[in-house]
């Protein structure tokens, strides 16, 4: 699996960025649509689930936080737009998602990562943070049945942003450590 460090691999794929109509539904996202930004790509097994939409509807709910640290939040499964495009639709918690669900149906961006789950044939429950240069600053995958916690990530997100050192659940607005 890809980490700390690494640059996040180079991809081209559908999303899923609304439910207004279908020629607004769709577009094309390649890691150069954001660039010169922070982003966050996390990546949920399967639509249709149980946990997959706690997760979704998390950093649904701090999208704006992300978004006012200049981080684009992006999730991502290897399911087809389609299927992304039916479950926003029927599942009420996610029809007004903030930012667009990657289609990774060939399964490049996932094999590129190291977090297909070959037994399954889909994606672990990974988390990346990455930082405007395209390098991975944060990554971390749980178990298909453990959601992860979206105000951790942007925790982790706000300590980075400080290129500072950062005590143990240190906090937006708290003193930094200083080497000695």
């Amino acid at each position: 699996m890809l980490t700390v460090g690494d640059r996040f691999p180079e991809f081209n794929l559908k999303a899923t960025v609304s439910i207004d109509s279908l020629d607004k539904a769709f577009a094309t996202i390649d890691n150069k649509t954001y660039k010169g930004k922070w982003t966050l790509v996390f990546f949920y097994p399967k639509d249709f689930t149980f946990v997959c939409p706690t997760e979704i509807k998390g950093f649904g709910d701090l999208n704006s936080q992300f978004a006012d640290r200049d981080c684009q939040v992006l999730a991502a499964s290897t399911d087809s737009e389609f299927v992304h495009l039916a479950w926003r639709k029927d599942h009420k918690d996610l029809r007004n998602l903030p930012f667009p669900m990657l289609a990774d149906t060939a399964k490049r961006l996932t094999t590129a990562l190291g977090i297909l789950d070959v037994e399954e044939g889909v994606a672990k429950r990974a988390t990346f943070l990455v930082d405007p240069e395209g390098v991975i600053r944060f990554a971390y995958v749980t178990d298909g049945s453990v959601g992860r916690n979206p105000a951790e990530v942007l925790r982790v997100l706000d300590a980075l942003q400080t290129d500072e050192l950062c005590p143990c659940n240190w906090q937006q607005g708290e003193q930094t450590l200083k080497a000695a």
